[in-house]
């Protein structure tokens, strides 16, 4: 049973954004050269949490990566099922607050620009380490826009050690990655 989500509205438009959609060559170069060296050796076992449409699930997938991609959007996940024909990559309707797999069942979670959004982060940040493996990875691709919505570097990182020894935050200014030059603070977080 699919549910109707505001994000629904979204789905027909959401690849247009260089960042979502990844249809760029060099933007999706350039986010394969930030994510692809994070995973552990294929095939990893990865749960993208609030998918989308799927860019990211498609192209770790593509890497060799075993990907389960969670959203609350049915519309946004027929797309991500369309992208990623052939490929080790699964999709499923659900919250990605609090996702349905069991403990310790993922090498990587890995959610972009989700965390801020969530009523509850520090709730979803203990469910989510839950889901890693022993030496499991975290990777949060966060940001505090020119808008004011979004999640300070600093205020993750904090809401991250509550539930992890390490956060390593990096600054993603590269416009590769956007497909343009960006002037607020967008962020790659790794635990």
């Amino acid at each position: 049973m699919t549910e109707d989500t505001e994000w629904d509205a979204y789905a027909a438009t959401f690849d247009e954004e260089p960042d979502h959609g990844l249809r760029d060559p060099a933007v999706r170069a350039a986010w394969a050269r930030l994510l692809l060296p994070l995973m552990p050796a294929a095939p990893a076992r990865v749960a993208d949490l609030g998918c989308g449409t799927g860019s990211l699930s498609v192209l770790l997938a593509a890497g060799g990566h075993h990907v389960r991609g969670l959203d609350q959007s049915a519309a946004m996940l027929a797309i991500a099922t369309r992208k990623a024909e052939g490929l080790p990559a699964e999709f499923r309707q659900g919250d990605a607050s609090a996702p349905p797999y069991p403990a310790a069942s993922c090498d990587v979670v890995l959610a972009r620009h989700v965390l801020w959004a969530l009523p509850d982060p520090d709730g979803a940040l203990a469910r989510w380490t839950a889901l890693l493996a022993p030496g499991g990875r975290l990777v949060l691709v966060e940001g505090h826009w020119c808008t004011g919505a979004g999640l300070p570097a600093a205020e993750c990182e904090a809401l991250v050690r509550r539930h992890r020894q390490d956060a390593i935050v990096t600054p993603l200014t590269d416009p590769a990655l956007w497909g343009r030059t960006v002037d607020d603070e967008r962020y790659l977080l790794v635990s």
